[in-house]
């Protein structure tokens, strides 16, 4: 339902009953829409803190590429002390959708730019997590992207990593290059598709596990 010309909200309810709204744009680039991998990622998270409780609960989570922040706005309202980042033309999205949650988050939620490839300011070095739904889609990011995990994660942090399998254009000869390029500093396990959200899940939308080489 449009709240406004041009923008549309996307509802995404947790297991208590408390409903996330966010904000999304009918035109502009790719970070202004709500991803099914963002949904995936984000209910797994919920199901992840149901069932270890305190998972996410005052831990520090950095999301890249968080476009309209929903999965950083998951983990803030799980409990977590989240920074949701992008380019500085989705900050503004991004902001209005933490502002509009707000009575959901019982963590904290703040969003920043972050520009993959470029230095990483202190502040954002070595969360518990770093989050990424659908971060696999320009062959000409995923050095700058992996550049950035590296910087960021420390030697405990988890990234997780969650992408819709796509089949069609040049998109296999991404995914394949990701992978090659992952290997060169992490190493990784796909979460089975039995631990994700009973309903939210699909067998084209992978979830990763990552973590750096020791």
């Amino acid at each position: 339902m449009a709240e406004a010309e041009g923008i549309f909200i996307r509802e995404l309810e947790l297991s208590d009953g408390r409903v996330l709204e966010i904000r999304q744009l009918s035109s502009g680039d790719v970070g202004c829409v709500v991803w099914d991998a963002a949904i995936v990622l984000s209910k797994y998270l919920e199901r992840r803190e149901r069932t270890e409780p305190g998972l996410l609960r005052g831990r520090t989570v950095l999301e890249l590429g968080s476009g309209t922040g929903i999965v950083g706005i998951m983990a803030a309202a799980l409990g977590a002390q989240v920074t949701v980042t992008d380019l500085e033309d989705l900050q503004d999205l991004m902001s209005a959708n933490i502002d509009h949650n707000a009575h959901v988050i019982s963590g904290s939620c703040q969003a920043k730019v972050l520009k993959w490839g470029e230095e990483v300011a202190d502040s954002f070095l070595s969360p518990n997590y770093i989050l990424m739904a659908d971060c696999i889609y320009y062959e000409e990011s995923l050095k700058p992207l992996l550049k950035t995990v590296k910087d960021l994660a420390g030697s405990d942090t988890c990234v997780l990593c969650c992408y819709e399998e796509r089949t069609t254009g040049k998109n296999p000869e991404i995914e394949k290059k990701f992978f090659e390029l992952l290997k060169a500093d992490f190493e990784y396990e796909e979460v089975p598709i039995e631990k994700h959200d009973e309903e939210y899940r699909s067998e084209d939308i992978h979830i990763l596990q990552i973590y750096g080489k020791k």
